[in-house]
């Protein structure tokens, strides 16, 4: 088989706004710790060419993965199927993903991200080389905890000591796996996937990097002169990074340490990798839309009169959380109304994408997927080698397991809300059935 990988710096100018961690917070970056970069890999075999991009960003929309699609197209003739946009989930870049008040996108550097996308892409397909496929599947252990059954955001001196764990590391990713390509004894690139916000740096930092996993990949490719590594993300719904949410002084000194923990898992991985059998290669591509909870005119007018009582109230003031999130509420109710006076559906269409690479079955996804969704997803489908992927081609806020959905809160409800959408109403059972359907059309 054939394998290439391409990269494209993808860094925005110094003063965009960061994404996450509230409502219109005007985190604007004031400096580049790392470089953010578009890193991609194809593979070839039997006349079928799949490329997977990995970029350092909180999530891209549907419309610049049709872009990016479309220049790949044009540059090396790939079907849509066979191209596949994937996000990192760094919450120290960019906003690229419309989600109100979560940061304002700097719209000229989305009109050209498509070009710089695809240019990793284009890169990788044209530089296809003969090249041996190689898997591990390694431990990987004090890095992140379950941020919904377990106990979130530990002391730092806790969490930096080395034989820290989290209570319940069975609610996280106890392994990570790892790709690597190699040609005549040298390494090409490689690739990883583990599940975990990469949020070690939180709403006070202001710097430009693709936090813990983009400074770990950066450190690795260092160590390896010439080759290209790839961040794949996991189901990190419920998973976040040990150290979150403290000081910008303490998680930068953090970041170093929780990046060399990751380096040091995925250093294991390419030591113990064993040649992969790749017989061949297949895609598959479907749109979709997922059922969100019913809502009529006089539903979605009672909310918003309820939201517009809290931003307009006397002496409201833009300095109050309470006003900033009602203010989010106000942008997509009022939306919703227009959506519904003019007939359209208030349900947004995606996509789930499925890669077959011989013994390995990729199965991406636009969600933020839960540990138990993922596990679930993964049981109903057949291979020897199962990952799971979130933020990929679109971003449609969590996929959260039944109980949280029950409970509601944050990922169940406001985020869809964030997003400009309902709540849903079954994602857990609508995602499992759907990836198992998608797998059965490789």
């Amino acid at each position: 088989m054939k394998i290439g990988f391409g990269k494209s710096d993808i860094t925005p100018r110094v003063g965009v706004e960061l994404c996450g961690f509230g409502p219109f917070l005007n985190r604007r970056s004031i400096g580049v710790r790392d470089r953010l970069w578009a890193r991609a890999m194809a593979l070839s075999q039997g006349g079928t060419t799949l490329v997977l991009v990995s970029c350092d960003l909180i999530g891209v929309g549907r419309e610049t993965t049709r872009a990016v699609r479309r220049l790949v197209n044009e540059a090396v003739g790939l079907e849509e199927a066979a191209v596949m946009v994937h996000c990192t989930h760094t919450h120290s870049g960019p906003a690229t993903d419309r989600i109100h008040g979560w940061g304002v996108v700097d719209e000229p550097y989305l009109e050209v991200l498509p070009q710089r996308l695809a240019r990793a892409a284009i890169t990788a397909v044209e530089s296809l080389t003969e090249a041996e496929l190689h898997h591990a599947e390694v431990p990987c252990q004090g890095i992140a905890l379950n941020r919904e059954y377990d106990r979130d955001a530990p002391p730092l001196e806790e969490v930096l000591r080395d034989d820290w764990r989290p209570a319940h590391p069975e609610l996280t990713d106890a392994t990570c796996h790892v790709f690597t390509a190699t040609a005549g004894g040298r390494l090409l690139g490689f690739a990883s996937s583990y599940g975990c916000h990469p949020v070690v740096c939180c709403q006070e930092t202001r710097y430009l990097h693709g936090d813990f996993v983009g400074v770990a990949t950066n450190l690795l490719e260092r160590e390896h002169p010439g080759s290209v590594g790839l961040f794949l993300q996991g189901a990190q719904g419920d998973v976040n990074s040990c150290v979150v949410h403290k000081p910008e002084p303490e998680s930068l000194l953090a970041l170093d340490v929780i990046a060399a923990r990751y380096a040091n898992c995925v250093r294991a991985g390419l030591r113990q990798a064993a040649p992969l059998k790749v017989d061949r290669l297949s895609c598959a591509l479907e749109e979709t839309t997922f059922a969100r909870v019913p809502a009529d005119r006089e539903m979605l007018t009672q909310w918003l009169a309820e939201q517009e009582r809290v931003v307009h109230a006397p002496g409201a003031s833009d300095a109050e959380h309470a006003v900033r999130m009602a203010t989010v509420y106000v942008l997509t109710l009022r939306n919703l109304l227009r959506k519904l006076d003019a007939g359209e559906p208030l349900a947004t269409a995606t996509e789930l994408q499925a890669f077959q690479i011989g013994p390995v079955l990729l199965l991406g996804t636009p969600f933020e997927v839960f540990q138990q969704v993922k596990r679930d997803a993964l049981a109903a489908v057949s291979a020897p080698i199962r990952l799971l992927l979130g933020l990929t081609n679109d971003s449609q806020g969590y996929a959260p397991d039944r109980t949280t959905a029950e409970r509601g809160g944050y990922a169940a409800q406001m985020v869809p809300i964030m997003k400009g959408s309902l709540p849903y109403q079954d994602i857990h059972g609508e995602l499992v059935a759907r990836l198992r359907e998608l797998a059965t059309r490789l």
